[in-house]
């Protein structure tokens, strides 16, 4: 039973450290697009159309236009076009 346990404790400790590793990792990823960013608006961008941007080429072509389509289908019910 005590050897189980240690087993367990010593999988459980590794998966631990590497949870804690990832989240160290991706705080200094956070802060350095916070720093991409912020160079960015400095440079006269408009950030929030950069990570309008970045999120559409995160999805694929059909998923935009379908997207895209809803919108404009809203936007018309609603009259802003």
């Amino acid at each position: 039973m005590n050897d189980a346990f240690n087993v367990t404790a010593d999988e459980l400790r590794q998966l631990i450290e590497r949870i804690e590793q990832y989240e160290a990792e991706k705080k200094d990823i956070a802060e350095q697009l916070k720093e991409v960013y912020a160079e960015a608006k400095g440079r006269g961008f408009d950030t929030k159309a950069l990570r309008k941007i970045v999120s559409l080429r995160k999805q694929d072509a059909d998923e935009r236009q379908e997207a895209d389509a809803i919108l404009e289908v809203y936007m018309t019910a609603l009259g802003m076009n």
